[in-house]
């Protein structure tokens, strides 16, 4: 008898490319397109009706049904809110982690396996799985440019166990191929970024519509007055673009950068040079920890971290100091760390866990 599993499509080449090599593989493949956002395309922030679309055309060519899900008011309810929340507070929160934590591999794994007795969920993502001591790992995608093990890092053993990731083990070059060779429309079809829906670019008008933007001054670490910010939700530590300020320079005529968000007084510190000490961290806070197999973490041991997607590995010393939360030391210094934004924890290879970041700890 086949094993059944629901491919999460999401009108991309990964998922699409992810269902035909499932079909290939002799499961029985079924697709779902989840609807998480309510408001309709006429802003040009939701894509979902061209989406859904794009799906619609990949299931007809690969013959396997689709199931349409809108999973709107839980979106609302435990990514959104949540993200409005940190956002007030000052923080720079990542919806995409929180939206993998509460939607995809719950609510979706949850109707996957209950409502259409599926063994199995598939994903798009670029992650790998592994048996490592009788338990499951995750392991980063193949494809170290493409690799999304860091968005990953709340699953839990017994979702792990009902996961499946096609294409972790392939290129990106590689799947856009197999999309070409099978005529998928997708083929060519740009790679989603930012929040969920919302392009980058059109990030700070569509948080204006939920967040009103106050205007407050931008000062220098020495006090000195530089400007006026458009809001504190349009900043995150380590910015550069967006704060049109020219004032004070110091002798190599360096561009300005944001230090600090000080919630109180609705100003912005910033500090020139991209190294400045102020924007430098020797290590940080986190809370809301998941370890994904803590059998192999080892207090004595280094691990490395990345405090956000893509960047390179930083070697440290991970401390717990709790149930949920780690104290993160680096060896070397690091800059713009960022409170809302995750730290994740690797062994080379595996993706032990991560957590959300607190407080980061000041070089100066």
């Amino acid at each position: 008898m086949q094993n059944k599993v629901i491919v999460a499509m999401s009108g991309g080449v990964d998922s699409s490319v992810a269902a035909w090599m499932l079909k290939m593989k002799n499961y029985h493949v079924e697709g779902v397109f989840m609807k998480n956002w309510e408001e309709n395309d006429s802003q040009d922030y939701c894509h979902a009706k061209k989406d859904l679309k794009d799906v619609t055309d990949v299931c007809k060519l690969l013959n396997i049904p689709l199931h349409i899900i809108n999973f709107s008011i839980e979106y609302w309810n435990k990514v959104f809110k949540i993200f409005l929340l940190e956002i007030k507070k000052g923080n720079t929160p990542n919806p995409d982690v929180l939206c993998n934590k509460e939607i995809k591999f719950k609510l979706f794994l949850k109707f996957a396996i209950n409502q259409l007795q599926a063994n199995f969920i598939a994903t798009g993502h670029y992650a790998r799985t592994k048996i490592i001591d009788n338990n499951i790992s995750l392991i980063r995608g193949y494809d170290s440019y493409k690799d999304q093990s860091y968005f990953l890092y709340n699953l839990t053993q017994q979702q792990l166990k009902k996961v499946l990731f096609p294409i972790g083990f392939l290129k990106k070059s590689q799947v856009r191929q197999i999309a070409y060779k099978l005529n998928m429309l997708v083929a060519k079809k740009k790679d989603s970024t930012g929040i969920c829906f919302i392009q980058p670019k059109k990030f700070n008008n569509f948080i204006n519509r939920f967040i009103n933007p106050v205007s407050g001054n931008i000062i220098s670490i020495k006090g000195d007055f530089l400007g006026f910010h458009t809001g504190l939700s349009h900043y995150t530590l380590g910015q550069r673009k967006g704060l049109k300020i020219g004032g004070i320079k110091n002798k190599f005529n360096d561009p300005w950068y944001v230090i600090e968000k000080n919630i109180n007084n609705n100003s912005i510190i910033v500090s020139q040079g991209k190294n400045n000490i102020y924007l430098m961290s020797v290590g940080l806070i986190a809370n809301s920890v998941n370890w994904i197999n803590k059998k192999l973490f080892n207090k004595k041991k280094y691990y490395t971290v990345k405090t956000r997607y893509l960047q390179n590995d930083i070697t440290s010393k991970i401390i717990p100091i709790g149930l949920d939360s780690v104290k993160v030391l680096f060896l070397t210094l690091v800059s713009s760390i960022t409170p809302g934004q995750s730290v994740v924890f690797y062994d080379n290879e595996i993706c032990l866990g991560g957590g959300v970041i607190s407080s980061r700890l000041p070089f100066a």
